[in-house]
């Protein structure tokens, strides 16, 4: 900017000052500096309207529009912070959002990233709870055609609960009172937490496996909806559903309704209620024999009063004589039974002492010693002829051995050799059949019978009369 000019003033005169030159911005620059303005502006804040457009993507992360009667705000919501959510949006629902204002630079629009969303009017937790049980209810998880009966008389039962709670006391207490004979097989778990309903779970799932169990109870005691959160879960309930054994939900109190009540095949209102509906059969037989027992001893005592007082009515001697005929009666019919129990039990022995002979003579003619003794003369036997046999065999061959060695002696050119003959070989040593074989200086061997001799041949003639070459031959010693 230019300074103002120190003689205007005299001169009566003004100039304009120059006008600024113009800022052309980018529209990445542009929309990048008011999202931050707008962050940092609006970075914490409530806004309340209702759902619309909700598009839950595949990445996880969810998007909706929340409107009122005269605008509305795009809504992300980021896959973290929906997993967080405790109820199911849906498009409708009236809900208050907390997040910071953003502008997405893509298309420049206005957004709000939340953090976290709960609806307005109800809670978060009690709207979870009703829609999930609307689905399940629609899956017909609640439907009684699917729900199994609990066995009259269970032999043990299994109870998921925690182990050092006020829970498992009062249960253990109550079946002891009403069925001691009933096996208590605890599985310790966490009834509260973000653990809890995956070890609830897993609880169900193993008692399933093992055939130690012929019910399973679910316990917990009362609470709040945030402390019963375990028990209000999708997979809690699945698995109930799951279950091949029979599932009795105890959790809370009477006025306290959870999903695992409604997908269960019988639901008590205590832990205690539940040990009293498993042990009811058990209790009204002992309840039964119980007033059986009193009024039998009731006629009992009734019968022997009577019996006393007509006693009393008798007189003396009409009383003795009707005791000592009793008496006189039991005492024979006992000399009876005597009798009869001695005669049985000599039959009895007779028996046994007949059939301990049998098999004594079974084991006798089934006695291994003698079938060994028999054993080791065939095998002595067996020995002697294969001994025979080889003997045979070998004189046989030796025989055979004999007689071929003759016929080879025989016929051994060696033996001819013996007889006055000579074998004629060439300087190769192959034999010579044929004076054509040979020409005048041709060394040659002659073997004889006890050696051999060298050599040369000088000149061969044939044998006229009997068509025979003779040879002549030059000597060598060797």
């Amino acid at each position: 900017m230019l300074s103002p000019d120190p003689f205007a003033s005299q001169l009566n005169l003004t100039f304009d000052e120059p006008r600024p030159t113009r800022r052309i911005w980018l529209v990445r620059q542009l929309v990048g500096e008011v999202r931050e303005i707008v962050e940092q502006g609006y970075s914490d804040v409530w806004v309340e309207g209702e759902i619309s457009n909700y598009r839950p993507a595949p990445s996880g992360h969810v998007y909706f529009t929340l409107k009122d009667a005269e605008a509305q705000l795009p809504i992300v919501l980021f896959r973290r912070q929906a997993m967080l959510l405790r109820f199911r949006p849906e498009d409708g629902l009236h809900v208050l959002v907390r997040g910071r204002v953003s502008i997405y630079e893509q298309r420049g629009q206005l957004q709000l990233v939340a953090e976290t969303m709960e609806p307005v009017g109800a809670g978060s937790l009690q709207l979870a709870f009703e829609q999930l049980k609307e689905r399940l209810k629609a899956e017909g998880l609640f439907d009684a055609d699917r729900k199994q009966p609990l066995p009259a008389f269970p032999r043990t039962v299994g109870i998921i609960t925690s182990p050092t709670g006020a829970v498992i006391r009062d249960f253990l207490n109550i079946v002891a009172r009403r069925h001691s004979g009933l096996n208590v097989l605890i599985v310790p778990v966490s009834v509260q937490g973000d653990q809890a309903p995956a070890e609830i779970e897993f609880a169900l799932a193993h008692l399933n496996t093992t055939v130690l169990v012929d019910i399973v109870v679910l316990a917990r005691g009362g609470g709040s909806l945030e402390d019963l959160a375990a028990f209000n879960s999708e997979r809690v309930a699945r698995a109930i559903a799951a279950s091949r054994l029979p599932v009795v939900s105890a959790v809370g109190h009477e006025t306290d309704f959870t999903i695992a009540d409604f997908v269960a095949d019988l639901r008590a209102p205590t832990p205690s209620a539940a040990a009293e509906l498993i042990t009811e059969a058990q209790h009204n037989i002992a309840e039964y024999l119980a007033t059986r027992e009193q009024r039998l001893t009731r006629a009992v005592r009734f019968q022997l009063l009577h019996a006393h007082q007509r006693i009393d009515r008798l007189p003396i001697s009409r009383a003795e004589t009707r005791v000592s005929t009793l008496l006189h009666r039991q005492a024979q019919r006992l000399d009876d039974l005597t009798f009869r129990q001695e005669a049985a039990l000599t039959s009895h022995l007779r028996r046994r002492t007949n059939h301990l002979a049998e098999l004594t003579t079974a084991v006798l003619r089934h006695d291994p010693r003698q079938a060994l003794a028999q054993a080791r003369e065939r095998l002595q036997d067996f020995h002697s002829r294969i001994h025979r046999s080889i003997e045979r065999a070998l004189q046989g061959a030796t025989a055979r051995i004999g007689a071929l060695d003759a016929r080879l002696q025989s016929l051994s050119p060696l033996a001819v050799l013996d007889r006055g003959y000579a074998l004629v070989l060439n300087a190769e040593g192959s034999l010579i059949r044929s004076t054509k074989q040979l020409t005048a200086g041709d060394p040659i061997v002659t073997r004889l019978s006890d050696g051999s001799f060298t050599s040369r041949v000088e000149a061969t003639s044939p044998n006229k009369p009997a068509r025979r070459t003779t040879i002549k031959i030059r000597t060598t010693k060797n």
